[in-house]
């Protein structure tokens, strides 16, 4: 089957490098270069799944294209391309577009195309749905899974033991579908603490792929835990890194969404360009503190880089040896972050979990520190609340672009 059709209207010099990529990638690229041939081309086409415009050159062309892409019965998603300066100008948000700026690869675009498309529900002329591709994930619509990154840019904080203890948590005592994905590329070691042997990476996988292998979703290539957990792996070599672009990792990480409840990331201790893409797609960044001068400043760091790249609403800290005698107050007011939860410290109950390839939430049920994860995971699944499918989501009287808005056009 054919995979959609993809509009590409950006300006000429990057027109064809753009629709050359996705002809590639076996999408149908089509280029315009005036509203009276996406006119034309939305008459006769029921297939497009998503127009690509540029939106920095010419504004009022843009908000032809995108008016024609919302008129009437269309609803077509648009990624919008601009410079980071020109997003800062115009950017006014809209829950039913994406923006990407400039500079930008081929590929890198080629791959946010493919995380959109999952986002968008075409029909065909009635043999059945045009999107089908074994890089895009047809989960459960109703789902769309809450993203928690865990991160602390200084290590040995308990940031791996809270991730495998909290997907647990979730996945055992809460009835949540979860994905536990290991993201640090340099010392993780997610899979060999829950006992994973042998586990094929997603850098294994995109390598495969780009020998002429096959395209595999994290969902495919997560590693069943006995707990229920579905466990991936970035890499298994801090060497073998190359491959994974920081925003097609992110965009494959959205493109799970609608087959979990949660998706709980561990991060590598860094501000690095993966990371950063990670926190863009995450709803939550659990930040593990322990009681201790560095751990607190480093905490501090966070909490002012979040501020600065606007992400501090997402963040909460999570202090972990909680039982330590220093007052959780004066933490919290220490980072200027409010505490989400407070774990005990485990001692060798996370040794000897570890030591059997499992958590604690599972080999120690009854103890006061699983009680600690679960009050954590309740409060998670409490503040969850999956996106209602498109067919449920009421119609807008407007749209609103760059600052300006543009009515749907009258009968």
């Amino acid at each position: 089957m054919a995979r959609p059709a993809i509009v590409v209207a950006l300006p000429i010099t990057e027109r064809k490098i753009v629709a050359d990529e996705l002809r590639s990638a076996g999408f149908e690229a089509i280029q315009i270069g005036a509203s009276d041939e996406l006119e034309a081309l939305l008459e006769n086409r029921r297939d497009i799944a998503v127009a690509i415009l540029d939106g920095e050159t010419d504004l009022d062309t843009s908000l032809e294209y995108y008016g024609l892409l919302h008129e009437g019965s269309h609803s077509i998603p648009a990624l919008m391309v601009m410079s980071a300066s020109a997003m800062d100008r115009m950017f006014s948000p809209t829950s039913a577009d994406e923006f990407f700026s400039r500079p930008y690869t081929a590929d890198s675009i080629r791959w946010r195309i493919e995380a959109m498309c999952i986002r968008s529900m075409t029909v065909d002329d009635g043999s059945g749905p045009i999107i089908q591709s074994g890089s895009m994930e047809m989960g459960d619509w109703s789902r769309r899974a809450t993203v928690i990154a865990i991160f602390n840019p200084k290590g040995g904080v308990g940031k791996t033991t809270i991730a495998t203890n909290l997907a647990a948590a979730l996945q055992l005592h809460r009835s949540q579908k979860v994905l536990l994905i290991d993201a640090d590329t340099v010392t993780g070691h997610v899979t060999t603490s829950l006992g994973l042997e042998q586990v094929r990476t997603v850098a294994d996988s995109w390598n495969d792929q780009a020998d002429g292998g096959p395209v595999e979703t994290l969902t495919e290539l997560g590693a069943p835990h006995p707990s229920g957990l579905s466990v991936v792996s970035l890499t298994s070599s801090p060497l073998n890194t190359d491959i994974l672009d920081a925003t097609r990792v992110a965009d494959a990480i959205a493109t799970a969404r609608p087959k979990f409840d949660f998706i709980v990331v561990d991060l590598h201790p860094s501000y690095s360009a993966l990371n950063m893409a990670i926190f863009e797609k995450s709803d939550r960044i659990l930040v593990p503190v322990t009681p201790d001068v560095p751990a607190l400043r480093a905490a501090v760091q966070l909490r002012d880089v979040a501020i600065e790249v606007g992400l501090q609403d997402r963040l909460a800290l999570i202090v972990n040896r909680a039982n330590s005698g220093v007052s959780v107050a004066d933490m919290e007011r220490t980072v200027g972050m409010a505490s989400l939860a407070l774990i005990r410290s485990g001692g060798l109950l996370f040794v000897r979990a570890a030591n059997a390839g499992r958590t604690i939430i599972d080999m120690f049920p009854r103890e006061k520190i699983t009680e600690d994860f679960d009050a954590l995971a309740d409060r998670l699944v409490r503040t969850h609340v999956p996106e209602a499918t498109s067919a449920g989501t009421p119609q807008r009287s407007g749209f609103r672009l760059f600052g300006r808005t543009k009515e749907p056009a009258r009968a």
